[in-house]
């Protein structure tokens, strides 16, 4: 068994901010679909409308920021925890069926 007992808080950061800016993108069409339904089912001026279409497009950019800083944070949090109470434990299986494979060295 091994212990994951620290997590590097930049690397946490950027994969996060990634992966949350990509479901954003995934989001945008169903988040445009419901403004764009809005606008028109809406018989208020065309302004509050735009104002959320606008806030739609900028979704994927404000997913990815969040999950930026939440992904540091947690990581953060993670490693005073983990300093604690110990590392989340794992249990690692080197797989050599591939032509490349290493086994690795700890």
């Amino acid at each position: 068994m091994y212990s994951l007992r620290s997590v590097d808080v930049m690397s946490c950061a950027k994969m996060m901010g990634t992966i949350y800016g990509c479901l954003g993108l995934i989001f945008l069409p169903f988040l445009l679909l419901g403004f764009g339904s809005l606008m028109f089912v809406q018989n208020s001026p065309k302004a509050p409308g735009i104002a959320l279409l606008l806030l739609g497009l900028l979704a994927p950019f404000i997913y990815g920021v969040m999950g930026f800083l939440m992904g540091a944070f947690t990581a953060w949090v993670y490693n005073l925890v983990a300093r604690k109470i110990g590392g989340i434990r794992l249990e690692l299986k080197a797989d050599l069926s591939g032509p490349t494979s290493v086994a690795p060295s700890l």
